[in-house]
């Protein structure tokens, strides 16, 4: 798995955590190896444009995704998954921060874009949360993938709670 995380954000963000976690969920989707994916992490202002550019919204947002070979999960265990370029992920540290101090069960920054990052990883799947029923089956989806992670690390205390909109 080819993934690049780029951090032009100005703040310092555990980049491996964001790697390793961007692999787990793809593994745990079934995604080719050879499949390839970027991260990209920026500042409230470079998110704010792009919210606005791309989805004519006002304000920074935590996470956007844009989906490049529109790669999806092979959907029996036996399918040989496509290869391709999943896509970009582009994250927003500040907006995470804030989601992680004011969510439930209170977490850092770099528990936020974790779970950012699972969350930016399944809109690239095509995975969306706009009806109820894809909502549940993809937030379901986001605690497993996060939760195994965790788990997997040795990381203990409970997941972030899904903050993202």
């Amino acid at each position: 798995m080819s993934i690049d995380v780029n951090n032009e954000s100005g703040t310092e963000v555990d980049e491996q955590a964001i790697l390793d976690i961007a692999r787990y969920a793809l593994a745990r989707m079934r995604i080719h190896p050879l499949s390839e994916l970027s991260v990209i992490v920026v500042d409230e202002d470079a998110m704010e444009q792009l919210h606005i550019q791309w989805m004519d919204l006002p304000g920074p947002t935590d996470v956007m995704s844009f989906p490049m070979d529109e790669l999806r999960p092979p959907t029996k265990d036996d399918d040989e998954p496509p290869q391709g370029l999943l896509g970009d992920i582009v994250l927003c540290p500040e907006v995470a921060a804030k989601q992680g101090a004011e969510a439930p069960t209170q977490h850092s920054m770099d528990e936020e874009l974790q779970l950012l990052t699972v969350h930016g990883v399944l809109h690239l799947l095509g995975y969306d949360h706009e009806e109820p029923d894809e909502k549940a089956e993809m937030f379901g989806l986001q605690a497993a993938i996060v939760d195994g992670w965790r788990s997997e690390h040795g990381l203990t205390g409970p997941s972030p709670a899904p903050t993202v909109s």
